[in-house]
């Protein structure tokens, strides 16, 4: 038998829904903590509702983008009968997740400063839209919304276009994953030390955190990154999109030397001999016109030559359609594509966790149907059977 997951043994209750909260957890849970994921009992999760493909009536697809290995318990938070369960967990447990607008954990008792006297050592942890302190804290808040105002969307697409969002909810995923690290280092604290704390982390903070290096360019420098044409590297050169004879593909030459094997790789020695090109500053000086000499160039053959020929010297990479990009065989090699056992679905596939431990990745269950664990949580607590039929009749659990 292998050494036990990283997070064996520990219990993470976690009032959660839709996707940046969840999508944290999930790294917990794939890591082998116990996640209890807290849903309402009328309906659960609102991810389990969104379309367009569903396993069952209420069960979607969606869902399971976010939920793998964890458990549902089912339980009305703001019931008296469901704060006494709840609190029987916290006293059991390591750490509180929550991904809820800013004003509710501490109207709902998701706080530390609510739950210490339960557990002293319990972790807190709270994703919001704009944070639990400040003047926005009841404000409703989206991925997008965040992209718009960080500057994410003045950012990306074509200078002579509408700014664009990105393709994906990533802030919401950006933020999941550094609740994730906030919340094992307070748990790492809370082991040595026995005591709990609160963790926040908001959307627009951790959006604003991924402007990076452009940040510090306008900060410190007052340079404005601006829209480049073909999604450029706003310094480097030749780094871009360009025309193949089927498609497109994505060169990037950030170090002079990928230029120099360029050059060479394509059997055009006169391009890197030429005035224009020379340094960084003059290729990113005469960026257009370099532009054109490998426009023509890449558009006499299909992205599969290019790919054989510079792939491993040059940093390449085809534009893949979402299909094609999971189809890709290259997934399979190193273990990308998982299958997990649904009830609906017994070989339902999922995307496998970017992290590997001991060489492995790390193993997957399908998501929980709702309150799939709701009995044998109540069981575990204590509670028998004519107890737990009454906490449903009175739409506890």
């Amino acid at each position: 038998m292998g050494r036990p997951l990283p997070l064996a043994g520990y219990r993470i209750l976690s009032a959660e829904q839709y996707g940046a909260g969840p999508y944290g957890t999930q790294f917990l849970a794939q890591l082998g903590a116990e996640v209890i994921k807290i849903e309402p009992p009328k309906g659960g999760d609102t991810a389990r509702h969104v379309g367009p493909h569903f396993l069952r009536p209420g069960e979607s697809v969606y869902f399971h983008a976010f939920n793998l290995n964890k458990k549902s318990l089912t339980l009305d938070l703001n019931s008296p009968e469901g704060k006494e369960i709840f609190h029987q967990l916290v006293r059991q447990s390591h750490a509180v997740a929550n991904n809820l607008r800013g004003d509710l954990p501490a109207r709902m008792g998701l706080t530390y400063e609510a739950l210490k006297e339960q557990n002293p050592a319990i972790v807190c942890a709270h994703l919001s839209a704009y944070g639990r302190d400040n003047e926005r804290a009841k404000w409703p808040g989206y991925d997008y919304l965040m992209q718009a105002e960080a500057g994410f969307c003045a950012l990306t697409g074509d200078p002579a276009g509408e700014p664009q969002r990105m393709g994906l909810s990533i802030v919401d995923f950006m933020t999941g994953t550094m609740m994730a690290v906030g919340l094992l280092a307070a748990l790492l604290d809370a082991q040595r030390s026995g005591q709990g704390r609160d963790v926040d982390c908001d959307l627009l903070s951790t959006a604003v955190h991924q402007t990076s290096y452009p940040a510090l360019w306008y900060l410190n420098e007052g340079d404005v990154t601006q829209r480049t044409p073909r999604s450029a590297h706003p310094s480097a050169t030749p780094s871009q999109m360009f025309k193949t004879a089927d498609g497109y593909m994505f060169v990037m030459c950030q170090l002079p030397k990928f230029w120099t094997l360029l050059s060479e790789k394509l059997e055009r020695p006169d391009l890197a001999a030429d005035p224009r090109f020379l340094s960084e500053a003059d290729r990113l000086a005469n960026r257009a016109g370099l532009s054109t000499l490998l426009d023509d160039i890449f558009a006499a053959k299909p992205t599969a030559h290019w790919m054989n020929l510079l792939a491993g010297s040059v940093p390449v990479a085809p534009v893949n359609q979402l299909d094609q990009a999971l189809d890709n065989p290259w997934l399979e090699t190193i273990g990308m594509i998982d299958t997990v056992h649904h009830y609906d679905n017994p070989e339902l596939r999922v995307l496998a966790s970017p992290i590997r431990i001991d060489g492995k990745r790390l193993p997957n269950r399908a998501g929980p149907i709702l309150g799939q664990d709701s009995e044998q949580i109540l069981r575990d607590l204590g509670y028998d059977d004519e107890a737990i039929v009454e906490l449903q009749r009175a739409g506890v659990v």
